[in-house]
């Protein structure tokens, strides 16, 4: 066999392009990920999902595994998310399709509204500054 009958011409149809998407897509499902229709079902049809006024208040942050974690900026959101858990399952089912997201984690962040979404993304979780709470003295 000679080097060049490996190589196939376009004209047969071996190697046709293939949108970046099916190959995003290829990965994702290696790596456990949903595919990016899911995503972006999940991600850019928030308000949707749970209404505007809840969105002004929460951003979804990571999808992994089924977990959705959503920074909301009061703890006061924190508790009414939880609160409904159960019913934004079934309405992230009917968004993004059964099993993409299986569980809410909600936390506390502040600063994720639409002026500030930056700083929410990159923050961490709080943590107390010491033992107590106190200052080293």
């Amino acid at each position: 066999m000679t080097p060049s009958s490996h190589w196939r011409s376009f004209e047969e149809g071996w190697d046709d392009p293939k949108p970046v998407s099916e190959a995003l897509d290829r990965v994702a499902r290696g790596l456990g990920a949903p595919p990016s229709s899911a995503l972006r079902a999940v991600f850019n049809r928030w308000a949707d999902v749970v209404g505007e006024d809840v969105a002004k208040h929460s951003r979804p942050q990571s999808l992994v595994g089924g977990t959705l974690i959503v920074a909301v900026d009061d703890p006061a959101w924190a508790t009414s998310l939880r609160y409904v858990g159960a019913t934004l399952l079934a309405r992230l089912a009917e968004t993004a399709g059964p099993g993409v997201v299986t569980r809410i984690d909600v936390r506390v962040r502040p600063a994720v509204t639409d002026g500030d979404r930056h700083s929410a993304r990159e923050g961490g979780p709080e943590r107390p500054s010491g033992r107590g709470g106190g200052t080293a003295g």
